[in-house]
């Protein structure tokens, strides 16, 4: 076969014959094996794995292969997502691209390139050059794609920072990156303001949207939409010298260091992500997309709008997630496929039946966190055919897909040919989450229906293996292993606890380390105590997550040291409410005339997490934040089980 068009959904230098061919022999090769071994062993329970995962282990085979060779393909072509991108725009020229939900504007694909070109002479005229990097602080928008994608196209790399970040999360994200510029929406001015004085003077500000002159001139920014509608939308002029596994852009993620850390998205990463999941879920080119996820994570940025840069897939952008309109925004845009975080499907199933939830053309509902009872519930209520279920993190190497639709697993790896994708789940000890090690000095790889620790062998020459870390190195050698599989090899630590059964597919189990999971976002728990901490004149603050019945992830709880019995919850409030993002405001708290600590003066949280909000467990006074009433209100014994019967709502 001669090669296809390079980026289309066929991307391959191997014809499908030739693919089918390798699966025969694979397909023979792995019953050979397991017959061999059910010969040569008496392993009959092998044998029933064979039969009963061959055909699944084909099909992700089937996807890696194909990925793989796309890749390969790239590297060799020195291609880049602004490259794979002009591809899609000669096939695709006036289909719609991007459709904004907000306003109903629609860019085609034509209209995207042209804007993102003007982005790029925006940026070659202010003197930018490959390996800088500009901040963009802004809600999800198709403007956010045109200027990261046309900054890209001279090389420079964006920072896409999370919009509910404040003060010193801000400034963190925009430091650590080493931002020389910020671009901001409108909508934000307030969070800028906050931190503008804190600012480098050398750092120039842009914004988008309708500033009033007298805000533009105390922030000392710059009006960005004027100077891009001027500016040319003809090809930018230079070559960038930048490959396949060269930066693309940040995106910013929780860690157990406290403050986000910036996690660093080479173009193969970008192209690996998007396809493994247009290919996993078999998705097609006349899909309609609807991503109501924040465009500054992955899912929404890469596993979204990649479908549309990559295959030349139409994506509705919603500005923020709305569960009162989902469906009859997707009914409004005929969309087939839409995104999810778990939290989103619990909102969805919790809202009232409407006609709209079931005149929907929706068939495929792509995401993580999907617990197994809401799992089937939602595809039951809504009428959605296929969930795509997946696992991975924008930095990881071990990523994983549901392809064959096993309710509550978040992927699988084969039990027959474990080698081809090098993923284990590993033992670890539960109170240090340290490695469990062999007498060889190697890790010990966990049995079917054992948790452990999810790793990825790295391999820095193989887009699939190769772990990019982040922009801090000292954050990325705490993410990395040695000595794991055999000596002298490296691993990536996921930090999340699974668990795998005996047909290999696996299931998410909890997430080590000082984060939890709310709201969708990955809460630092050392992140929040500080803030905390500093709010109340530096006193000893525990923050943990609890679980509570039917809710998904962990809210969060904060044991505060309060020795003079002077602590005010209503002032409190207001002071959490300007230093942190929703998501990570504690939703319990437990006042205490003291926090236990260990002899180091580490705060210790087993007995705290063990409690939980359980009033008749400690004297300690336990509060609860009414988000409906705004204020934090006492937890009572019938208070407590309300909760617990899930009469009352989080």
């Amino acid at each position: 076969h001669p090669p296809p068009e390079s980026g289309s959904a066929g991307s391959l230098s191997l014809g499908s014959l030739g693919l089918l061919r390798l699966f025969g022999a694979s397909w023979s090769w792995s019953l050979a094996a397991g017959l061999g071994v059910y010969l040569g062993t008496g392993g009959w329970r092998y044998l029933y794995v064979v039969v009963r995962t061959a055909k699944r282990d084909i099909i992700g085979l089937y996807v890696l292969l194909r990925v793989k060779l796309a890749l390969w393909h790239h590297i060799r072509n020195r291609n880049t997502i602004p490259s794979i991108f002009a591809q899609t725009v000669v096939r695709h020229p006036d289909k719609p691209a991007l459709v904004y939900e907000a306003t109903g504007e629609t860019w085609t694909f034509s209209q995207l390139d042209q804007i993102s070109n003007a982005v790029a002479h925006w940026a070659l005229s202010q003197g930018w050059t490959a390996g800088d990097v500009v901040a963009l602080f802004m809600e999800s928008r198709p403007l956010q794609v045109a200027l990261w994608l046309g900054l890209a196209k001279v090389g420079v790399e964006a920072a896409l920072i999370n919009f509910n970040l404040r003060r010193d999360s801000l400034l963190h994200c925009m430091g650590v990156s080493a931002s020389r510029a910020l671009v901001f929406g409108a909508e934000l001015v307030d969070a800028v303001s906050e931190v503008s004085s804190s600012l480098s003077e050398s750092m120039v500000r842009f914004s988008t949207g309708d500033l009033r002159p007298d805000q533009m001139a105390a922030l000392k920014c710059h009006p960005l939409d004027s100077i891009l509608a001027s500016a040319p939308r003809n090809p930018p002029p230079c070559a960038v010298s930048k490959g396949f596994n060269d930066r693309l852009f940040y995106i910013y993620t929780s860690g157990t260091t406290g403050l986000p850390k910036a996690a660093i998205v080479v173009h193969s990463r970008y192209y690996r992500i998007a396809s493994f999941g247009y290919h996993s879920f078999r998705m097609r080119p006349d899909d309609i997309i609807y991503d109501c996820l924040p465009l500054y994570h992955s899912a929404g940025n890469i596993m979204g709008v990649g479908q549309c840069l990559i295959h030349g897939i139409t994506v509705v952008v919603k500005k923020k997630f709305s569960a009162s309109r989902f469906w009859e925004d997707c009914i409004k845009h005929n969309c087939t496929v839409v995104q999810y975080i778990g939290e989103i499907c619990r909102y969805l199933l919790s809202q009232p039946v409407r006609p709209s939830e079931r005149q929907h053309r929706v068939r495929l509902a792509v995401g993580n966190g999907l617990r197994p009872s809401v799992w089937e519930a939602f595809m039951e209520r809504f009428g959605v055919k296929q969930i795509g279920e997946f696992y991975g993190a924008t930095e990881c190497n071990c990523s994983i897909a549901n392809m064959d639709g096993k309710v509550g697993a978040c992927g699988f790896n084969s039990r027959i040919l474990p080698n081809v994708y090098p993923i284990r789940l590993l033992k670890v000890n539960e109170e240090t989450m340290e490695l469990v090690r062999d007498k060889q000095g190697l890790c010990v790889t966990c049995r079917p229906g054992e948790p452990g620790l999810l790793v990825g062998r790295i391999n820095q020459e193989d887009p699939l293996r190769r772990f990019d870390g982040y922009a801090s190195q000292d954050a990325t050698r705490k993410k990395i292993a040695y000595n794991v599989f055999k000596k002298n090899d490296s691993a990536y630590l996921s930090g999340d606890v699974l668990v795998m059964d005996e047909l290999g597919y696996m299931y998410f189990r909890d997430r080590s380390g000082d984060t939890f999971r709310w709201k969708g976002e990955n809460v630092s728990t050392t992140e929040v105590e500080g803030t905390l901490s500093s709010l109340l004149g530096q006193t000893d603050v525990a923050v943990f997550g609890v679980n509570v019945p039917g809710v998904e992830g962990k809210a969060g709880m904060a044991a505060i040291a309060d020795s003079t019995g002077n602590f005010n919850c209503n002032s409190f409030l207001k002071e959490v409410q300007q230093a942190l993002p929703p998501y990570a405001r504690p939703i319990f708290l437990r006042i205490s005339p003291c926090v236990d600590t260990t002899g180091t003066f580490k705060i210790q949280k087993t007995r705290l997490q063990r409690e939980g909000y359980d009033p008749r467990l400690t004297t300690d006074q336990i509060y609860f934040l009414n988000s409906r009433a705004g204020r934090y209100e006492l937890v009572t014994e019938e208070l407590y089980n309300a909760f617990e019967e899930g009469r009352i709502s989080l």
